[in-house]
């Protein structure tokens, strides 16, 4: 019998992503071609993220964001119009697609034994790649986690699986893509448990631990097997314990804005004709605010890195503490698909950055960038209402964040207590 335990914070009950007894040995197949499948897929998809990155702003090395400075601000502006104009064809041809009312990854999983709407969940996972790299403000893992979830899918519908074995199937795979997305395995698998299935048991945590691991190491024959973040290793202080029991609940409020923020654009997409106009007008206006803060493209990678090597004054922390979410929220109102993964915690990130900065002259033996490694981390616990995963992430994406696990785990809680008080939805 599995031991099944759940996951605190989870106010309904959710059935359990496997039989009782234990995994049988098609289905340790299933799981093992599934996750060298979603590597694959996500080394394909992040090799095409690149391609268009390089090709829309005409860069060979650096990170993103040097190339979209090394472009002018005309040029931004036509690259995102034509962004919009790619985004609105694409998603006007979608409606034609029979299953295009299909259910989202987390419906399907949690509702539908992991049934995708294969066909327009493949347009949207490929358009999402493509704006990204045009530099939409939305995250990359959301075509990854897709394509993951569609391998999974094509196994389960070739090997006629059982509802529950193809739910737990589909829901590895969505975490492997996860996974091999920010080369965070223990991450990705805790995200399967945690936020996908909702519950806990021997054989579910071996199969999203294999599955998240194994597309984790596929995916390095095209990603680099390294933290996506370059963060030294950061001394512990009484400052900055001190801040993080103040910060926290601060945080938590931050964090219910953006949810909020997000499922504002997520509920009013475009309708009729606006289907086309809105993607146009919305990336021409986040085109014409990229030429003085091209820090507003991309889903935010560059900008926590910048913020990690303390490049940014004070001003600007807090012109892109706003700008930032709102760009990620109109991108979603014209009704454009991503991720929210890297938004989340750049928005994380800014917040605890611009907290940090009056603190840091009161406790001036600390290192800001513990202030926007906290920051990061709670927002992200927070704004998914998925603790466990989001701190694992933090500790996976730095690389050298051991040292703050206490402090970490003290404004994730913080900001999660304050987060309920206001708000029951996460923006998974």
């Amino acid at each position: 019998m599995g031991i099944e335990v759940s996951i605190p914070g989870v106010e309904k009950a959710a059935p359990s992503g496997a039989k009782d007894s234990a995994l049988g040995v098609r289905l340790w197949l299933l799981l093992l071609a599934t996750g060298a499948g979603a590597g694959l897929t996500s080394g394909l998809l992040m090799k095409l993220l690149r391609l268009v990155q390089h090709l829309s702003f005409h860069y060979q090395q650096g990170s993103f964001l040097s190339g979209v400075e090394g472009v002018s601000g005309l040029y931004r502006v036509l690259v995102l119009m034509g962004a919009g104009i790619l985004a609105g064809v694409v998603l006007l041809a979608v409606r034609h697609i029979p299953d295009h009312s299909g259910p989202g990854l987390n419906e399907a999983i949690r509702h539908h034994a992991g049934d995708l709407p294969e066909r327009s969940m493949t347009v949207r996972a490929i358009l999402s790649i493509v704006v990204v790299g045009m530099g939409a403000a939305i995250g990359r893992e959301a075509a990854l986690k897709e394509a993951g979830g569609l391998v999974a899918k094509k196994f389960a519908d070739w090997s006629r699986l059982e509802p529950e074995e193809r739910r737990l199937l589909v829901a590895c795979g969505v975490g492997a893509g996860m996974a091999a997305a920010y080369n965070v395995p223990l991450g990705g698998a805790l995200f399967t448990l945690e936020v996908l299935l909702e519950t806990v048991s021997v054989e579910t945590a071996l199969a999203a631990f294999v599955t998240c691991f194994l597309a984790t190491a596929v995916s390095w024959w095209a990603l680099p097997n390294q933290p996506s973040y370059q963060v030294p290793v950061l001394r512990l202080t009484g400052g900055l314990m001190l801040w993080a029991v103040l910060a926290g609940p601060v945080l938590g409020l931050a964090s219910v804005w953006f949810v909020r923020g997000i499922y504002w654009g997520k509920e009013h997409k475009p309708q009729g004709w606006k289907v086309v106009a809105l993607p146009v007008m919305i990336f021409i206006l986040l085109g014409l605010a990229a030429i003085p803060f091209p820090q507003l493209l991309g889903n935010g990678r560059s900008v926590v890195q910048e913020a990690f090597d303390v490049r940014m004054g004070t001003g600007l922390l807090c012109w892109l503490l706003v700008l930032r979410p709102l760009a990620t929220m109109l991108v979603l109102r014209a009704g454009v698909p991503g991720g929210l993964f890297t938004p989340t915690m750049t928005f994380g990130a800014l917040v605890g950055a611009v907290l940090g900065q009056p603190w840091s002259y009161l406790a001036t033996t600390t290192d800001k960038r513990g202030y926007i490694l906290l920051g990061s981390g709670a927002v992200l616990a927070a704004a998914t209402q998925a603790p466990i995963s989001s701190v694992v992430f933090i500790l996976e994406l730095t690389g050298h964040a051991s040292p703050l696990v206490v402090p970490l785990l003290i404004t994730v809680a913080g900001a999660m207590l304050t987060f309920r008080r206001f708000e029951t939805r996460s923006t998974y």
